[in-house]
């Protein structure tokens, strides 16, 4: 079986969608990131006083507003290019340490649906500034929804990937989930090799045990030739999140 098919059967998201996604919200989903073209890169913040505010449009972080994170290099922007279904709406490098500001893109047409964030990575190539203002958004930002927080397959997680999950976690337990949510997403799974069903299963319970509260991994991939897969999931993910 291939790593595809065996994420596909396998994985605890693929199976929580099959039970508690309708199809409104698939269809939400494919309506609001079908017009990848109005996709718009909206403001940059190095510090907290140049925090932006977008008529409280839920957000969602990568590392609704969601918001994305993840260790330096783990291939944020490349998989972020792909949720919003452009090639190069965000700079991808080879280099970590890149993405050094809250990066907000708008998805949906004027005024939009929502604001996914990119935030500088984290770990040896980030910066103890690029932390401060990450846990300030995160305590602060009224309008986040969840929390994405990206680990490399081929890597595993890390020490500081595992006090990330534990800062993280505390802070969700603190609040109950009701400031927002947190949820895994394993990039780069096609470039697992024989053991990646092993090494997939190892990654789920490294994440559960450093947090408890994160909602289980999506798997991706977003491979230079070839179709990626996952994509689909992390939409869906999104637009839940965000009540849409």
């Amino acid at each position: 079986m291939s790593l595809r098919s065996y994420c596909r059967r396998t994985n605890p998201v693929v199976n929580i969608y099959r039970f508690s996604t309708s199809r409104k919200s698939s269809t939400n989903a494919k309506m609001i990131f079908q017009d990848s073209g109005s996709a718009e890169f909206l403001a940059a913040a190095a510090d907290a006083n140049s925090l932006p505010r977008f008529n409280r449009l839920p957000e969602v972080s990568r590392n609704m507003l969601s918001t994305f994170s993840g260790r330096a290099n783990v291939g944020k922007s490349t998989l972020l290019n792909s949720v919003l279904g452009r090639k190069d709406l965000l700079f991808t490098s080879k280099k970590a340490g890149r993405t050094q500001t809250l990066n907000f893109f708008r998805v949906g047409p004027h005024p939009g649906k929502l604001v996914v964030v990119d935030s500088p990575g984290y770990g040896s190539r980030g910066r103890s500034a690029w932390g401060t203002l990450f846990n300030h958004y995160t305590t602060n930002r009224e309008e986040l929804r969840r929390i994405y927080i990206l680990f490399s397959a081929p890597h595993g997680l890390r020490d500081t990937d595992e006090a990330m999950l534990a800062e993280l976690d505390a802070q969700v337990q603190s609040s109950g989930g009701t400031r927002f949510t947190l949820q895994a997403i394993i990039t780069k799974a096609d470039q697992l090799r024989d053991n990646g069903r092993e090494q997939v299963e190892c990654m789920n319970k490294a994440i559960f045990q450093a947090a408890p509260t994160c909602l289980p991994p999506i798997i991706t991939a977003c491979p230079p030739r070839g179709l990626p897969f996952g994509i689909e999931l992390v939409r869906k993910s999104i637009t839940d999140s965000c009540g849409l």
